[in-house]
């Protein structure tokens, strides 16, 4: 008979059987501050139910399935003919299921619906990040395919739909629908308008046949896509059905799917069309000024997504270091661990308080806002993306071996951190479109120095940064190679402005003090030690603890 060595002790409870939303201070008060009283209650009480289910245990065994089990692509069946179907892990299903029942893909025409989509979206981005993809998308296509209002009357009913009816019909008979997108080619990545894709008009007005090649398709098994190609006109949208309305299967081509770092849940292909059928979206010529704003919409999930990533990292560390012993005392007592703590807190914060800002931006949808977005978006994505991966790997490291196994769930979130940065464009396309509106737009620059100019006075060391960028910006010698420095610094400016306006005073002194004021190292850990670290990290413990 096996003797026993030893009895399980000093270890952390699972962080499970908790509410993602309400335990989750800094997005609970942006709701209330960003949202009509009015709709508050109902919002409330929504993002609560989802956020309940995010922290169960059911939800946390949903994500390791899914991604345990990646999808499988059949481009064939068993007598030869083309079927080009990728089978999905039943937990694949109940993650979108609920994400669409939550109105994640229904923003659009919904009271405040930006907002508390955005919210929404983070808190179950937390149990598994590969199922937002589709969900963003299927989002972010509503704008685009206003370009044509007979196209937006028959589609977007079934995007903002709030039944999830997987399997490949034709649209019409569905209850709801899913929708992805192909612009990146092998030849061209970032850059579109070298894409080779060729599209012929069809005798129908607005048809067209195209024959090419996507390089990065994500969630192949949508019913319909948003895709670039080129006609003799220039650069066009299209849509691409994955079902014809007669029922019959349109020319898709999976060739294979991408065998990715992380997001394993998510099935991304490439594919061919040969003699594929599309229906233009917007004018000839005019692609990417189509599908512009479906790309600023997923850039903005991008920052979303990456905060959600952020926020579960940090609460896991947190949370570890509340019930490990160490040393003689409890891990998050010790000066030097809570200084840590104290720094991915702020960082996390950060993140989702300007996420939930330029949502909130959106739902105005005034010319201001909308000014105040076109550097805000792609200046957010680029920063919080960036610091997504280095908050991952320390607070795995609070962990130690317990986040560095996969029963932690930690590996996962680091090797999911690093796509926001890469998707709808990496860094240095986030970094030139910036100066792009910096260059062309003046009203954008204007709006956004309003609204890091409304915490002006506030903090001695956000009033020297904004001085210090506003002399960045009138240098234009060599801005090109200076521009992630410049984008760095507006980004830092913008968080800083938010956390001074709306944070409470323990987080704004120490935000400013590291990341605006200079009193910071290269590595999370080092804030000033006579802060208020406590109360920092006290205020990211999920509620419990």
């Amino acid at each position: 008979m096996a003797a026993s060595t030893h009895t399980v002790t000093n270890q952390a409870p699972p962080l499970v059987g908790y509410d993602v939303f309400t335990s989750d201070r800094a997005l609970t008060e942006a709701v209330e501050r960003h949202l009509d009283p009015a709709l508050l209650g109902t919002a409330r009480e929504q993002l609560s139910e989802l956020g309940r289910t995010a922290g169960s245990e059911q939800a946390r065994e949903w994500g390791f399935q899914a991604n345990e089990n990646p999808p499988v692509l059949h481009t064939h069946d068993r007598y030869g003919n083309r079927v080009d179907e990728v089978d999905f892990h039943p937990s694949w299903h109940r993650l979108l299921g609920k994400a669409v029942s939550h109105g994640l893909t229904a923003a659009w025409d919904r009271p405040g619906g930006h907002l508390r989509r955005a919210a929404g979206f983070l808190v179950w981005s937390q149990v598994e990040a590969g199922h937002g993809c589709p969900v963003s998308m299927t989002h972010a296509a509503v704008p685009a395919l206003r370009a044509d209002p007979a196209l937006a009357a028959e589609w977007e009913p079934r995007l903002t739909s709030l039944v999830y009816d997987k399997g490949l019909r034709p649209a019409p008979q569905k209850a709801g629908v899913l929708f992805g997108m192909g612009m990146t080619e092998k030849q061209g990545g970032s850059d579109v308008r070298a894409n080779t894709t060729r599209a012929r008009a069809l005798a129908q007005e607005g048809t067209y046949e195209l024959t090419g090649h996507k390089w990065f398709c994500s969630a192949p098994m949508s019913d319909g896509f948003l895709v670039l190609g080129q006609t003799d006109t220039g650069l066009t949208c299209f849509l691409v059905p994955r079902v014809l309305d007669d029922g019959t299967r349109n020319a898709f081509a999976i060739q294979r799917l991408k065998d990715k770092l992380g997001n394993k849940s998510n099935a991304s292909a490439e594919v061919e069309f040969d003699g594929t059928w599309a229906r233009r979206v917007g004018d000839e010529g005019r692609g990417v000024r189509t599908i512009i704003d479906m790309v600023a919409a997923t850039r903005l999930d991008c920052v979303v997504g990456s905060a959600a990533l952020m926020r579960q990292a940090v609460a896991q560390a947190v949370h570890h270091a509340t019930y490990r012993e160490a040393f003689g005392g409890k891990l998050v007592d010790k000066p030097l661990m809570r200084n840590v703590l104290a720094d991915l807190a702020l960082e996390s914060e950060a993140a989702t308080t300007l996420a939930m800002r330029l949502a909130a931006a959106y739902d105005d949808g005034g010319e201001q806002e909308r000014a105040f977005l076109r550097i805000a978006v792609p200046a957010a994505k680029y920063w919080v993306t960036k610091r997504c991966t280095p908050l991952v790997v320390e607070a795995l490291e609070v962990l130690g071996g317990n986040g560095y196994v996969e029963e932690s769930g930690m590996p996962r979130l680091l090797r999911e951190s690093p796509l926001n940065s890469i998707w709808e464009g990496s860094g240095n396309v986030q970094a030139l479109d910036v100066l792009r509106a910096l260059q062309r737009e003046p009203l954008a620059l204007n709006a956004f120095l309003q609204e890091v100019g409304l915490a002006r006075g506030a903090d001695h060391r956000l009033d020297g940064a904004i001085k210090g960028l506003l002399t960045e910006l009138a240098d234009l010698d060599g801005i090109e190679a200076r521009a992630r420095r410049v984008v760095e610094r507006m980004a830092l400016v913008l968080q800083g402005s938010l956390l001074v306006r709306y944070a409470p005073s323990e987080v704004a002194d120490a935000f400013c003090a590291s990341r605006l004021g200079g009193d910071w190292g290269s590595a999370f850990g080092t804030l000033p030690h006579t802060l208020d670290l406590a109360t920092v990290v006290e205020r990211a413990a999920p509620l419990g603890d």
